[in-house]
């Protein structure tokens, strides 16, 4: 059955390749390859080809920083997608899968279609696809089904965006693959919007690290639209000369590349460098109108550190002040004194163990009491457990030996255990640690040695630092979690607040303010203050960060209106000025009545909490790690919506 199967579907494609019947340019000329090119049979079942493990890590070692920035992003849009049935994929610029995000659950079935880590999906190997015929094409498409090349492939449905470098140079592929039988090619334009907004923000984001320490204007033809994805970036050098630029600044000012790297910032806008330098901020927080000199007026923000005229320059001015340690706001009274009661047991070599909701703070946490210790000029190298590939994790970890295994790197490397010797190690999202892991992890805890992959021992002196927002003790009993580790690690535990628990959430606010103006004069309208400090904040002190960044980009005058604030913390405060929340318990039914928009919030998020506990059959404990929520946080929402299993 399956060879007729794949013999129509070869025959499809030798019509279609011969232009003897229409279909996607795209689709035709990559099945014109696969055939003339690559000398491809479509019928042919072949085993993918996988990089052997020490290649993988060298190819992962060298998108290392692009795999950091798109660990989060990756998972956010597996979210978006409602997670079932899809895995989120990124390949380097030769088609090898780097990193998967699918549910464990699923895990089997995408490995069966060929979507393994380390697999080669380029063109030239598995034919028409989404991953390779982007790589080819340069550009945002969908492989539906019988749109690919290969007979075995024609079940997956594949919508691929690419990403490029500040140069404009291919880095990588963003890749969402499907393997259901009910994927209709329309259902994929939402899709296909998801994955290529996505790569646009990895792009974003690479250029602003890869730039850090460089000039950078940001601009664009609408404020609001300066500091996000579609906003235009240049970089530049202390001489004013452009280094690189993205494809939206290029887009802006109507110039292909080549007429634009290398050439004077002052042939593009109508301001000298003087005066364009003057406007600089180190976060590039102030916004001001700019003359492009094509005719177009824009927004611009400016990061670097200010430079005034050289004759304005004081004789003898005092030089600048060091820059402060990374620190923590503490004036909360109860994460107070669970700092210092973690600093004094830091100090005594005994582990701690952070729990808290995801945004809380644990890393930020574990930095403030590592450079309160004594160990503060020594090495801090926190790891998280969750966004590493389990197959990975071992080396990342423990590090090998030069020629340990086919394809290790000649000089090894050095894993994080021995890079924080002397220091601090933190293990974030320790809960999801592999089990095999756990066994070597509480081996080196308690032999304090180390042992690479294929060397020998080292001695080792590191001071561990757990964090987690799941129930250890829970996957202790679900056997996912060593029981003697669990106790090895929890010398003491501390539990972070969750931010709308913390009493300092004023001060919290200012200090964050304060962190994210770099030394500028900012200010908060009372409005806005107000609806900042009433807003729930579900993703804590990471949430209001970005947040405040946001706002300090859009507002003007250095001030932030309530005007500035995205639109669901806007809808919170306009609901509740119509009526208090829904835990308030009688006046329910009037604030329904209302109509106010945070009504709307409270409805969807009443039906996603009941869908999402029928669909785990009311394991309380499942529905609050599927959310990432604490279980008293749940046990919160269930009681503020009048949900119960018997109702």
């Amino acid at each position: 059955m399956q060879s007729n199967s794949f013999s129509r579907h070869a025959q499809q494609v030798h019509t279609v390749a011969r232009g003897e019947a229409g279909s996607d340019p795209s689709i035709a000329r990559s099945w014109l390859r696969c055939l003339d090119d690559y000398h491809l049979d479509p019928c042919v079942v072949e085993a993918p080809v996988v990089l052997e493990h020490g290649r993988l890590l060298e190819s992962r070692q060298r998108l290392r920083q692009v795999l950091e920035i798109a660990g989060g992003e990756m998972h956010s849009l597996h979210q978006q997608l409602s997670g079932a049935g899809h895995a989120v994929l990124l390949t380097d610029a030769r088609g090898i899968i780097l990193n998967c995000v699918t549910a464990p659950t699923e895990r089997r079935s995408f490995e069966q279609a060929g979507l393994w880590l380390g697999a080669d999906w380029s063109e030239a190997r598995e034919g028409t696809n989404g991953i390779g015929t982007c790589l080819v094409e340069r550009q945002a498409l969908t492989i539906h089904q019988g749109e690919h090349f290969r007979g075995r492939h024609t079940g997956l449905t594949c919508s691929a965006s690419p990403v490029f470098d500040p140069h404009g140079e291919l880095l990588a592929v963003l890749d969402v693959s499907s393997a259901r039988p009910d994927v209709s090619r329309q259902s994929q334009f939402h899709t296909m919007a998801l994955v290529n907004l996505s790569a646009k923000m990895i792009e974003s984001c690479y250029f602003l690290r890869h730039f850090e320490q460089q000039w950078l204007l940001r601009f664009h033809v609408q404020a609001e639209s300066v500091g996000q994805f579609s906003e235009g970036l240049l970089a530049f050098a202390e001489d004013g000369r452009i280094r690189a630029a993205n494809q939206s600044a290029l887009n802006l000012l109507g110039c292909p590349r080549g007429a634009v790297l290398g050439e004077p910032i002052e042939r593009f806008f109508a301001c000298t460098q003087d005066e364009l330098f003057s406007r600089a901020t180190p976060g590039g927080s102030t916004l001001w109108s700019l003359h492009a000199r094509n005719g177009r007026q824009v927004f611009a923000s400016l990061r670097g550190q200010a430079r005034t005229p050289v004759w304005t320059v004081p004789v003898n001015a005092p030089s600048a002040a060091p820059p402060a340690q990374p620190g923590v706001c503490l004036l909360d009274p109860q994460l107070q004194q669970a700092f210092s009661r973690a600093v004094r047991v830091f100090e005594r070599d005994v582990p701690l163990l952070l729990r808290g909701e995801t945004g809380c703070g644990k890393e930020a946490f574990a930095q403030a009491v590592h450079q309160a210790s004594q160990r503060s000029g020594k090495p801090f190298v926190a790891i998280n457990c969750a966004s590493i590939p389990e197959s990975l994790i071992e080396s990342e970890l423990f590090g090998y030996r030069g020629g340990s295994f086919t394809g290790a790197r000649k000089e090894g490397m050095r894993g994080k255990l021995l890079q924080a010797n002397g220091g601090t190690l933190l293990l974030d999202e320790i809960g999801d640690m592999p089990l095999a892991l756990q066994t070597r992890l509480l081996r080196v805890l308690e032999e304090r040695q180390v042992e690479p992959i294929g060397g020998e021992a080292q001695a080792l002196d590191v001071r561990i630092v757990s964090a987690t927002h799941r129930d250890l003790l829970e996957r202790v009993a679900q056997g996912s979690f060593r029981e003697d580790l669990y106790y090895r690690l929890s010398g003491l535990e501390v539990a972070l607040p969750a931010l709308r628990d913390r009493s300092d959430k004023q001060a919290l606010l200012d200090y964050l303010l304060r962190q994210e103006a770099q030394g500028q004069a900012v200010g908060l309208a009372a409005e806005a203050r107000q609806a900042l400090l009433a807003f729930n904040w579900p993703g804590n002190v990471r949430q209001m960060r970005n947040v405040l960044r946001t706002a300090l980009a859009l507002c003007e005058g250095g001030i932030v209106q309530f005007s500035d604030l995205p639109g669901i913390i806007q809808a919170h405060t306009s609901g509740a000025a119509t009526g208090r929340l829904a835990d308030e318990g009688s006046g329910d039914a009037a604030q329904r009545q209302s109509g106010a928009p945070i009504d709307v919030l409270l409805s969807a998020e009443r039906q996603a909490l009941t869908d999402m506990l029928q669909a785990k059959h009311w394991h309380l404990t499942r529905v609050a790690e599927h959310l990432g929520i604490s279980r008293n946080t749940l046990y919160r929402k269930l009681r503020k919506h009048g949900i119960s299993r018997s109702g």
